[in-house]
């Protein structure tokens, strides 16, 4: 039997879409993965807390990295990893927020990565989220 051509799927140990969309989609070599946020499979938001008074604190650095190391688990679930990215699209709620987020995304990439865009959205699905980032890889199958 021939796999499916383009195939789309959930990764487990992973944050339930908020949404009927998969993780991930296989189109040939190349992975397209969905926009992903800094939520848990708990759904809790790393790098968001709120003190005994309910102060809530937003850390982009944190859910920056976060973001990242999602995108870095669901491309490994289909035998790739971050090196296989060609490209990144973020959505920032604050351009405010564009130095703590490009620190972090120099940890992980440099001028020989993916190409990147980055823009600011009105808002994302929750108030805490300040970042979700969308990816494209390319991973022939072995």
């Amino acid at each position: 039997m021939t796999e499916a051509l383009v195939q789309g799927r959930l990764v487990p140990g992973k944050a339930k879409p908020r949404g009927r969309f998969p993780h991930v989609t296989r189109a040939g070599d190349f992975l397209f993965v969905s926009g992903t946020s800094s939520r848990r499979p708990d759904n809790t938001i790393a790098g968001a807390c709120a003190d005994e008074l309910g102060t809530v604190t937003l850390d982009i650095r944190e859910q920056t990295r976060v973001v990242i190391e999602n995108i870095r688990d669901i491309l490994r679930s289909e035998g790739a990893d971050l090196a296989n990215l060609v490209e990144i699209s973020s959505f920032l709620v604050s351009m405010n927020d564009f130095g703590g987020y490009n620190e972090v995304y120099g940890e992980y990439f440099d001028e020989t990565g993916p190409t990147r865009t980055t823009v600011a959205v009105h808002q994302l699905p929750h108030p805490h989220l300040l970042i979700e980032m969308k990816a494209i890889a390319y991973a022939p199958r072995k």
